[in-house]
């Protein structure tokens, strides 16, 4: 499988029945310390593998580095938070390639197995399936508010955000093997954009509601200062003809449902019926939350794929 539903990774089957997952994600600093800016980019990139419930084996280091305008100890850096996310997630960090660039740029080559039976993907949700978020939304909100110097670099807001985007969504291939039908992590397309993926690739209708969804401190009240950035605009072109807004949701929840994430959390179908379950595996397994955000209905022919109350 490729790319014909838009879906995390790439699968290669091989002879003995395994298969290989493969994906490459590379992002510009969201925060301005060297070390916590790699490790925030390697979970980014690994997060691709455990959404398709496949476990990360090896990865390559992308890096694109300004000449002569930052000290090489900087380099070092990222690659240093890198590696300790890598360790933690047990993937044997094997090299890389970096070029000269007048931005900095950092990410993951990942290699993962997954075996096919079990493998997740963005559309297989079921009518009848409850919907979970593993991360809280507004790392956009919070990295563009921070960058504009609107909270402080060492406050309550940036730990939240750090740790968040640190944390690694390990949980994905237990929540396969137990079961879970689909699964997407929610990225630069933001909520909105991974959830219609799911709607639309498994021909459902996505109800959500919005006072379920789990969020870092002051989001929405940041997205509403204008604290975002041009993803947010161009994600809500992209969805907005296709999902069903509450007329209650004011331009600053909008604007939070839009932005786009970085390292963000999985949202999984589950079967309703377990969804106890599921909540208290993923937890188990260090997973920054387990919320209960929705469920997925079936799709009727003109209705939107995607209502948010």
């Amino acid at each position: 499988m490729g790319w014909e539903t838009a879906d995390d990774a790439a699968v290669y089957l091989l002879p003995d029945g395994q298969a290989i997952v493969s994906t490459v994600d590379f992002i510009t600093p969201v925060v301005d310390d060297p070390c916590d800016f790699g490790a925030v980019a390697a979970a980014n990139s690994l997060s691709d593998v455990y959404a398709m419930g496949g476990r990360p084996i090896m990865a390559l280091n992308l890096c694109g580095f300004p000449e002569n305008e930052l000290p090489t100890e900087v380099i070092g850096e990222i690659l240093r938070g890198a590696a300790e996310v890598c360790r933690q997630a047990g993937v044997a960090m094997a090299g890389g390639h970096t070029v000269r660039d007048a931005e900095v740029k950092f990410g993951l080559a990942v290699t993962g197995l997954v075996d096919p039976a079990l493998m997740l993907r963005n559309c297989t949700a079921r009518p009848g399936d409850a919907l979970l978020l593993t991360k809280p939304l507004g790392t956009g909100a919070l990295a563009a508010a921070l960058k504009k110097g609107a909270l402080p670099a060492d406050g309550e807001h940036a730990r939240a955000l750090i740790a968040t985007m640190r944390a690694l969504n390990s949980c994905g291939p237990a929540l396969a093997a137990a079961g879970a039908h689909a699964a997407t992590d929610v990225t630069g397309f933001g909520f909105t954009g991974h959830a219609l993926e799911m709607a639309t690739g498994s021909g459902v209708r996505l109800e959500v509601e919005m006072a379920a969804l789990p969020l870092l401190p002051d989001a929405v009240s940041l997205c509403g200062e204008g604290h975002t950035c041009g993803g947010t605009k161009s994600n809500h072109g992209y969805t907005r003809d296709r999902i069903a807004y509450d007329e209650s949701l004011d331009d600053a929840s909008r604007g939070l449902l839009n932005d786009p994430q970085t390292s963000g959390g999985l949202l999984i179908a589950v079967p309703v019926d377990r969804i106890e379950e599921f909540r208290d595996l993923a937890l188990e397994l260090g997973a920054s939350c387990a919320a209960h955000i929705g469920s997925v209905h079936e799709h009727s022919p003109g209705e939107p794929h995607l209502i948010i109350r």
